[in-house]
């Protein structure tokens, strides 16, 4: 209690930096906003330094989850962009891709090798030796379609 009461700005910028610094090791993005909550509730304490414990905790609390709001709106109306967007959905990577059955397509479900491992497929029925490109692709599951 005695610490909660003693409270000063410095405090609230010093976690602010702290939980920044521990989103630099750890996966994910979201000790970042709680730190943003941290520095601004240390402004607010800088500005108004007669602000009691309890009342800075609420403001510790609506920063953070102020950040954490205004960052999620931003990045949904501005999404990231990438250089390679397929890079981990491996099964995008083969969208457009033409392979050769080895096994047919029966009931518009077969398996094709793609370099070192093997996909399920769904298309129409092809007997093996049919050239198929894939279109899409639903999970883990290939869409592929007969070369003409």
């Amino acid at each position: 209690m005695d610490l909660l009461q003693n409270l000063e700005y410095w405090h609230w910028l010093l976690l602010g930096v702290l939980l920044a610094l521990l989103e630099i090791f750890s996966p994910g993005v979201f000790l970042l906003w709680i730190g943003i909550g941290a520095a601004f509730t240390g402004l607010v304490l800088l500005l108004i330094p007669d602000l009691a414990w309890q009342v800075q905790l609420v403001a510790f609390a609506l920063f953070s989850i102020g950040a954490i709001v205004a960052a999620r709106v931003f990045l949904t109306a501005h999404p990231l962009q990438s250089d390679q967007p397929a890079l981990n959905r491996r099964g995008e990577q083969y969208i457009g891709r033409l392979f050769t059955l080895q096994q047919p397509v029966v009931n518009g479900e077969g398996k094709i090798r793609v370099d070192d491992s093997t996909w399920k497929i769904n298309g129409s029925d092809c007997p093996a030796g049919t050239r198929v490109k894939v279109i899409g692709v639903k999970g883990v599951v290939l869409q592929v379609e007969a070369e003409d």
